[in-house]
């Protein structure tokens, strides 16, 4: 039988669970932060993918290992001094995710009580300015929900590369205090 702890509202499980939410955000953060040292040290000739998860995050592409042991730190620095823009990526999946729910959201309004040309009018209407206000919309999705530009109690960055090519996997790794 499942603990009851799980079920009742405690603290401690609470105080956890955003303990996890926070290093995600802020593992997210220095993903960003890294990928756009990156890319200005590469001159964006360079295709990357990062993903975050709770004691790091992974970037896979084609990169060398030694500039990223060079950047990472760095972009952690930078993060910690104040640079907060460099959290907030114009490429991250969380702008993505913003527009697929504002187009469809907006599809769904301007759909209703219409057919024909029409409908198919004010749905290409509503795609369009859904798309231009999801862009503001992303940036502050990714300030205030999805990455955490605050690493002050992140210290040691670590390396590691798995395979080669295109589909390289550096997986970064982050001490928290």
């Amino acid at each position: 039988m499942p603990s009851t702890e799980l079920f009742n509202g405690s603290e401690k499980l609470r105080t956890e669970v955003m303990d996890m939410v926070d290093a995600i955000r802020q593992n997210h953060a220095l993903e960003h932060a890294t990928i756009a040292l990156l890319m200005r040290r590469l001159e964006g000739k360079v295709r990357l993918i990062g993903r975050s998860g709770l004691t790091g995050f992974e970037i896979y592409g084609d990169i060398p290992t030694r500039v990223l042991e060079e950047v990472a730190p760095e972009a952690l620095r930078r993060l910690q001094e104040g640079e907060e823009e460099l959290a907030i990526s114009p490429a991250c999946g969380t702008n993505l995710v913003v527009a697929g729910l504002a187009v469809g959201a907006a599809s769904m309004i301007a759909g209703r009580g219409r057919s024909g040309l029409g409908k198919f009018i004010s749905l290409v209407e509503a795609a369009i300015l859904a798309m231009l206000v999801a862009q503001p919309l992303g940036r502050l999705a990714q300030k205030h929900l999805t990455t955490r530009a605050d690493l002050a109690d992140v210290s040691t960055v670590r390396v590691t590369k798995r395979g080669a090519g295109k589909w390289a996997r550096h997986r970064v790794e982050v001490v928290r205090e």
